[in-house]
């Protein structure tokens, strides 16, 4: 069963780094400059630029430039897809999980007897 979807595999890659979560869990609170995003990370302003554009690649931030400043958004939707896909391997997994349960029960109460 292929899972080839190369949107869901640039969300995960950009995921993948902390940098770049860390960067996506501030924007979860809303718009902020790329100075104020770079604040906290001791790296030059071109590498830190690497990862909003990795970021900006997936979907997961836009961005948008008035005069020289450079305002980045979270897009939750891209977000939400990632966690959809998830969601379903998580019931996939669960569901295969409890078949697996259900069996060693039987072949235990079967060993009892």
């Amino acid at each position: 069963m292929p899972n080839n979807d190369p949107e869901l595999d640039n969300v995960f890659q950009a995921l993948a780094d902390p940098t770049r979560r860390a960067v996506l869990a501030r924007l979860t609170q809303g718009p902020a400059t790329v100075s104020d995003l770079a604040k906290p990370f001791e790296m030059a302003l071109p590498s830190f630029l690497q990862h909003l554009k990795v970021l900006e690649e997936s979907g997961l931030v836009t961005s948008k430039k008035e005069g020289r400043v450079r305002t980045c958004e979270a897009q939750m939707k891209t977000l939400t897809e990632a966690e959809e896909w998830i969601a379903r391997q998580r019931a996939v997994w669960e569901g295969r999980l409890d078949r697996l349960d259900a069996y060693l029960k039987t072949l235990q109460s079967t060993e009892k007897k």
